[in-house]
């Protein structure tokens, strides 16, 4: 097999990355990672010493590339028959800019929740959670005012933008529901999670839902 995607199934990160890979249907051997034991992510941790997944490893070039982002570039240039970064030069930068938006203004706080439920009781940052929440409630409103008529954040397209906006509405909407007050963005999150690729990347994480630290545990979609 010419690409291996080391990953772990619940990350929204490597959610990024399975979406890419199953939108082309482009063939890969998945290799589970548990961070938190040497053996398992000895491998990973020698292409990219980071030690954060996902990262691909293309045998056939010789290259590892981590970073999710960079990742879905990597196979748009190599392996997409259908590339989610437009041609268009003007709808590429507006994908790269979304895909941004989401991984660090939405994706990241859900982050700084996760930390937080993870920590003993007594190292909690109340705070720092409350600010968090506002700063999702608030992605949510800018976005809601981006969408337009179209299927997808860009129109009808299905981009990058959409495959960052994928996992971050996922696990962002257990702590901060998707309301009515976001109509666009409610429907446009419907139609996210019932997209075949990451319904794919969905039921592979279903067994693993159990163990993610949030209040509300992650259903799939009805």
């Amino acid at each position: 097999m010419t690409l291996k995607l080391y990953y772990h199934p619940l990350s929204s990160y490597c959610h990024k990355a399975l979406i890419a890979l199953y939108e082309n249907d482009i063939p890969f051997e998945p290799v589970v990672v548990n961070l938190a034991e040497e053996q398992s992510s000895a491998e990973m941790r020698a292409l990219w010493p980071v030690g954060k997944f996902p990262v691909l490893k293309d045998e056939k070039r010789g290259h590892a590339i981590a970073e999710s982002s960079v990742i879905i570039d990597y196979l748009d240039r190599h392996y997409a028959r259908k590339r989610l970064i437009p041609e268009d030069a003007d709808a590429a930068w507006q994908a790269r800019m979304w895909d941004r938006f989401f991984d660090l203004y939405v994706m990241e706080k859900q982050g700084k929740l996760v930390e937080d439920n993870l920590r003993p009781a007594e190292a909690r940052d109340p705070h720092g959670v409350a600010k968090a929440k506002e700063a999702i409630a608030k992605s949510y409103a800018i976005f809601e005012k981006q969408l337009g008529k179209g299927a997808f954040a860009l129109g009808d397209d299905y981009t990058l933008a959409d495959c960052a906006a994928s996992p971050a509405l996922f696990y962002a909407s257990l702590a901060v529901p998707i309301t009515d007050a976001t109509p666009k963005l409610k429907a446009y999150y419907e139609r996210l999670v019932r997209r075949p690729s990451y319904l794919r990347a969905l039921k592979e994480a279903e067994p693993f839902f159990h163990w993610v630290p949030m209040e509300v545990k992650p259903t799939m979609p009805a």
